[in-house]
């Protein structure tokens, strides 16, 4: 090896371990940890992430995959769920075969409970690969709104 090469790996390694280090998550405030266990105390395998101050924890209940978002006060904000196709209720089926995305593929379902909304049902479709929306039904199946994004 070239002495030039070795002067240009000395100068790079300390930029290249920089730009690997990741910043460690802040640990989660003791408020929103107790706010968790206090709403749903019966968990397990939980695993936190933080987001623009809003904590997510991924967690198991009952054999059931959720996730719940707190504020970083501890204030709840909402808990969603993956569901099946022949989960979905009747009432939502019925208003999604009855909305202009039937010919969309219905990719992803969620069971959405939040402190704002109530209950909701969330469902992710595509057209031709491209077009994605979000469709948001209530629980009797009436359409709500379609989001580009969550």
């Amino acid at each position: 090896m070239t002495r030039k090469f070795w002067l240009i790996v000395w100068l790079l390694l300390p930029m290249a371990t920089l730009y690997g280090v990741q910043a460690q998550p802040r640990k989660v405030p003791a408020e929103v940890a107790d706010a968790f266990k206090a709403k749903y105390p019966n968990t397990s395998n939980a695993d936190w992430k933080e987001r623009q101050n809003v904590f997510q924890v991924n967690y198991e209940m009952d054999d059931v995959r959720y996730a719940s978002r707190f504020t970083s006060k501890g204030e709840w904000i909402e808990t969603e769920k993956e569901l099946e196709e022949d989960q979905l209720p009747a009432e939502v089926k019925d208003g999604y075969s009855k909305s202009k995305f039937t010919d969309w593929e219905l990719k992803r379902i969620s069971w959405v409970q939040s402190k704002a909304s109530g209950v909701q049902y969330r469902l992710f479709v595509r057209k031709n690969g491209l077009e994605k929306k979000y469709l948001y039904f209530d629980k009797t199946g009436r359409f709500i709104r379609d989001a580009a994004s969550i």
